[in-house]
């Protein structure tokens, strides 16, 4: 360790003594918009049972499994219901990818976009012109049919493009390293949270909501997302060194924390370093192996349960709420504890990811192999899925915590990069499952199922934990970006203050210098 680095690190920045501070509204905030985030990608998969006339089509056969009994089978019968529009299958499955594929392209340019030009905008407004056009789902619906409730969908999924990456870009920005994995499970546990709010109060609107039910889940949702974007926009900034009212003990603690922060100085992105990196590629498998072990438990379960256990969940609001519940209550807990790890001294930042993710995926490994064996019973089967969605929370202050711990200046289009690819990776698992079980049902071709999404676990959380690091790499150093500059004056503390930065983070490259000279 140079002696730059041995100063930062046994220079422990003060904490300020308030319970609640700027850095956690703005947690606050991200959590809202990640929940509100996926209340807006969720809500068509229940709405669209009410919008279909679903006695006016016609239906294939359903196969079905003959190895376990069928008693209780039917016993939550979904009433027929007759909505407004004639789509077919396919048509409805048109319809409800239309907002992933937008989704999906935006990912990587807004990763870039905030990295040149900040996140918080791209973040905020992204979400309001998802949320505005939400208002006209009903209107393109009803007007235009499915081909301009597609594109109005599209539309949605292209504002929604920014919410990971740009979030993920300000808390590299807002959170000390010692508090990312509680804040970092708080924030993506929105997602969960919106799932668990979302679902129920969907149904409840399409029954009993108004202009004819299924529009209202919309109306309501868009309301919410517009109230959400400007309140981010108008209260929330970039970084601490842009807020104007935020106390001065909380800006250089922050500052002081992130002793290499972006608000200081952003070299262009070192993409040679990043290609060769493989801490970036441990991460970038644990989110391909997540991303279709998570599509297995969540799409793939449920269809079992209903093919060969007979038993629809997703009939029953309770159950199908009780993973996404699992989950977002462990990831909060493991978020927690991760930080305890960290803060005690005990455990390196390395081992505290590679033991949260092991968590996070062996445990929804083992889950799937034990949820094949489990035969025909209905009540261990739901258990197993609980418990094994549960323990994926482990996740977020595992890998996906850690793009923040290799390089807080370039994470969010890290975060870009392997959340893009992640979601086309989670395409493979239905289509996977569709052409191991197609005609064939079975309790065995299922497990077959299991097994394949349990190995992608596996394998790819063996990965992370051989390759993963805790650690700052080294194309991410203030230390080099500020070598590379050496007639660079030092500013007083006096001059940097009136150019908008703080005592801390002079202080912390003031200090490399003179380490490096000395």
């Amino acid at each position: 360790m140079t002696a730059s680095k041995e100063y930062l690190a046994n220079a422990e920045p003060q904490k300020p003594d308030q319970k609640f501070g700027t850095r956690h509204y703005i947690v606050f905030m991200l959590f809202l918009g990640m929940a509100n985030a996926y209340v807006m990608r969720t809500n068509m998969s229940v709405a669209i049972v009410a919008m279909v006339n679903q006695t006016a089509i016609e239906k294939d056969a359903e196969e079905f499994d003959d190895e376990c009994p069928d008693t209780d089978y039917g016993e939550e019968t979904d009433d027929a219901v007759d909505g407004e529009f004639i789509w077919s299958t396919s048509m409805q499955g048109y319809i409800l990818s239309s907002f992933f594929y937008g989704y999906v392209i935006t990912q990587i340019p807004f990763g870039l976009l905030a990295k040149r030009y900040g996140a918080m905008r791209f973040l905020g407004w992204g979400m309001l012109l998802n949320s505005v056009f939400a208002f006209l789902v009903p209107l393109a619906a009803r007007q235009g049919g499915a081909g301009w409730l597609i594109a109005v969908r599209f539309i949605q999924g292209l504002g929604e493009g920014p919410i990971v990456p740009c979030t993920h870009a300000m808390l590299a920005k807002w959170i000390p390293p010692n508090e990312r994995s509680r804040v970092g499970s708080i924030v993506y546990s929105g997602a969960q949270f919106g799932t668990v709010i979302s679902m129920p109060l969907s149904g409840l609107l399409a029954d009993h909501g108004f202009d004819g039910g299924w529009p209202s889940i919309f109306y309501v949702f868009g309301i919410i997302g517009t109230v959400w974007s400007i309140a981010f926009l108008l209260t929330c900034y970039e970084d601490p060194v842009t807020h104007p009212r935020m106390r001065e003990d909380e800006k250089k603690y922050i500052q002081q924390s992130l002793w290499g922060n972006a608000a200081i100085h952003i070299p262009p992105i070192p993409w040679s370093s990043i290609a060769k990196s493989m801490p970036f590629y441990a991460i970038l498998l644990a989110h391909l192996g997540q991303n279709y072990g998570y599509e297995t438990l969540m799409t793939e379960l449920p269809t079992y349960m209903k093919q060969v256990l007979r038993f629809s969940i997703k009939t029953n609001g309770v159950l199908s709420a009780l993973p996404y519940l699992a989950m977002w209550l462990f990831s909060i807990v493991v978020g927690w504890v991760a930080d305890w790890m960290l803060t005690s001294g005990r455990i390196t930042h390395t081992w505290t990811r590679k033991i949260s993710n092991s968590i996070g995926q062996y445990g929804p490994a083992i889950a799937l192999i034990v949820a094949s064996y489990t035969g025909c019973s209905r009540g261990l089967t739901v258990a197993i899925l609980t418990i094994g969605v549960g323990l994926n929370g482990g996740i977020y202050a595992g890998f996906k915590i850690n793009h923040l711990d290799l390089t807080p200046r370039y994470a969010g289009i890290l975060m870009a990069f392997t959340n893009c690819s992640a979601n086309l990776a989670g395409l493979l698992a239905p289509m996977a499952a569709g052409n191991i079980i197609e005609g064939k049902p079975t309790i065995a071709q299922w497990r077959i199922v299991f097994v394949i999404a349990a190995c992608v676990y596996i394998f790819t959380a063996t990965f992370y934990n051989i390759f993963a690091s805790g650690q700052r790499q080294f194309w991410d150093d203030p230390e080099t970006d500020e070598l590379q500059k050496p007639s660079a004056p030092i500013e007083s503390p006096e001059h940097s203050e009136a150019k908008g930065v703080n005592n801390g983070t002079n202080l912390t490259y003031r200090t490399v210098n003179e380490a490096h000279q000395s």
